[in-house]
């Protein structure tokens, strides 16, 4: 890994958000059409309010025998956790680890705190070394028990 990699050199940009008022129904048709397994919430404003993922909508909706029609994406709650551009690629690894997750929205402090893209897996796996995907995968997927 390049010592003076940022999370903005190591994200994939173009990160298109679902909006809080939109429907889960439509925020599903989106990760379809897009072929992705999550989407940023965004607010009225376009700032961050959430992220939500494939799972979210069947856990939390679908298998519930919730209609997805019926609930807005910005209902769905947890805790959000992001990275600022300008952060190193070893704060993104450590973000990622210590909150065990897999993808990590990216936020533009300097200009608003705009979104401007999201760190997955496959975006790590092209900037780290073998060693670093190894101690990755061993935080992210460790279980407790």
């Amino acid at each position: 890994m390049a010592k003076n990699l940022r999370a903005r050199d190591i994200m994939t940009d173009g990160v298109q958000c679902v909006g809080a008022h939109e429907s889960l129904l439509d925020a599903a048709r989106m990760m379809r059409d897009l072929k992705v397994g999550a989407l940023p919430i965004c607010g009225d404003n376009n700032k961050l309010m959430g992220l939500i993922t494939d799972r979210d909508i069947i856990i939390k909706c679908v298998a519930e025998g919730i209609d997805p029609s019926t609930v807005q994406a910005g209902t769905l709650d947890g805790e959000l956790h992001w990275i600022d551009a300008e952060a190193d690629a070893a704060e993104v690894l450590q973000s990622m680890e210590s909150h065990q997750i897999k993808r990590l929205p990216v936020i533009d402090v300097g200009s608003g705190h705009r979104l401007i893209g999201m760190i997955t897996e496959a975006n790590l796996a092209k900037n780290l070394s073998d060693e670093q995907i190894a101690e990755f995968a061993s935080r992210v997927y460790a279980t407790v028990g």
